[in-house]
């Protein structure tokens, strides 16, 4: 199991994406990208992902911050390049890290 922490920028028309379709982009994005998601156990599972905090409808951010955890070990430049790969233009990751929380 891998803990993975992002900071991602939101920008241009992704402005005015809500929490919850930010949470459902990012989550298909991992999907797409074919990543290790460890998903939550019971009747619908999903990824086990979080955003630090919910962003106003509207405001465009330069360090929004997140974290997913993984099945699987995976390289942190390639999540990195698979993630951004399925990412619309105005959500690009700035940085990865291996979160030991």
């Amino acid at each position: 199991m891998l803990k993975i922490s992002f900071i991602f920028t939101k920008k241009g028309k992704m402005k005015f994406i809500s929490h919850l379709d930010l949470m459902r982009l990012l989550t298909r994005a991992m999907r797409r990208a074919d990543l290790p998601l460890k998903m939550t156990e019971g009747f619908s599972p999903h990824p086990k992902l979080s955003l630090a905090r919910a962003l106003k409808l509207g405001l465009e951010s330069e360090n929004e911050e997140a974290s997913i955890v993984l099945n699987g070990f995976i390289t942190l430049e390639d999540f990195k390049e698979k993630l951004q790969r399925q990412l619309p233009e105005g959500i690009e990751i700035k940085d990865v890290k291996r979160n030991f929380n």
